[in-house]
């Protein structure tokens, strides 16, 4: 799955209502000629944007892109929450028909949660591992406070995480003891679980992989 860097972004936004020059771009942009042309190149290749017509040659968003843009802006508008994060989850099935369900049933239930904003969501293709199927889930949201996040780490379990704003960021007490005792109350609850499923040498292995 693509990802844009920050001249390919700066790019996107400029191209957002209307086609460029390239040599617009350089003067609004105050890229290097060279280092622009080598990002519209690649923007092209991905499939973000596309020649216009006629000359000098000028770019323009194509327009699946630009309505979706246009759409993250009319969301951030509204948006309260005050962290947004990229997310990778990772997942696995027996069946391709059974990790389609279950990547469906993931995105409905972050939908509905009114303690995420959800701005995208996407599946990579399903991949067959031995005798398992796997894929994985790339999702931008954002979340309320600390205690949201908390609980999304645990019940998501999303295997990277990149926090795309704020920048800085200040937590009251409350949020933070609440976000922790939840966090030690869940973290008991699974600790108690794999005590039930495991023996004292399995146990013992499973820390020393937690603790390298």
């Amino acid at each position: 799955m693509a990802r844009y860097t920050e001249d390919q972004k700066r790019i996107a936004m400029l191209l957002l209502h209307e086609s460029k020059t390239a040599e617009e771009l350089n003067t609004q942009l105050s890229i290097p000629y060279n280092q622009l042309l080598n990002e519209l190149k690649a923007m092209i290749k991905i499939g973000v944007l596309k020649k216009q017509d006629g000359f000098p040659t000028s770019y323009a968003l194509k327009k699946d892109i630009a309505l979706e843009v246009q759409r993250r802006e009319k969301l951030a508008e509204t948006d309260s929450n005050k962290l947004r994060f990229r997310a990778i989850i990772e997942m696995q099935a027996v069946e391709p028909e059974l990790l389609k369900k279950q990547a469906t049933k993931l995105g409905e239930s972050l939908k509905k949660d009114s303690d995420f904003t959800l701005y995208n969501f996407s599946q990579a293709p399903t991949l067959k591992q031995e005798e398992s199927y796997s894929t994985f889930l790339d999702l931008t949201l954002s979340v309320k406070d600390f205690k949201t996040l908390v609980r999304f780490m645990y019940f998501y379990g999303p295997s990277s995480l990149e926090v795309l704003k704020p920048s800085r960021f200040e937590i009251d007490a409350n949020d933070l003891q609440e976000g922790l005792m939840d966090m030690a109350q869940m973290i008991n609850r699974y600790s108690q679980y794999l005590t039930k499923l495991l023996n004292r040498s399995e146990l013992e292995e499973l820390n020393k992989r937690l603790l390298r």
